[in-house]
């Protein structure tokens, strides 16, 4: 059952990580958000004027950390189960605060990452014994 959990998990960080630093890094160096045809209007409601910021944190909370983390699983680092369920925090709050900050809930994308990251958050704790 454990290596069940760690393959659905590694699969998970993939899946997070790779779109975190293509979205991130594709943000940073188009903050217009033309390259991933996100408009700035999305973002009135927000305090930013462009997407530099939000591509910085989504690059590094969700796209490096997701690969940090998957580091620990490949190296069998004892915290590993402890990085999951931060990692599975993370993303769920990035999701919740782009849901409130946006004013608008996109089912295929927002609700897809928030059920990886409540998924990554239990993962986490079922490993860790808890």
């Amino acid at each position: 059952m454990k290596n069940f959990i760690k393959i659905s998990v590694i699969l998970m960080l993939l899946f997070n990580g790779i779109g975190a630093l293509y979205g991130g890094f594709s943000l940073i160096t188009d903050p217009t958000g033309d390259k991933l045809q996100l408009p700035l209007n999305y973002l009135e409601p927000t305090p930013f004027r462009n997407y530099l910021i939000p591509g910085i944190v989504l690059l590094l909370v969700n796209g490096f950390f997701s690969f940090f983390t998957l580091s620990t699983i490949i190296l069998k680092n004892k915290r590993a189960s402890l990085y999951i369920i931060a990692q599975g925090i993370l993303l769920s709050g990035w999701i919740i605060v782009q849901i409130i900050l946006l004013q608008m809930f996109y089912a295929p994308l927002h609700g897809t990452l928030l059920a990886i990251g409540i998924l990554l958050t239990i993962c986490g704790l079922i490993l860790n014994g808890k």
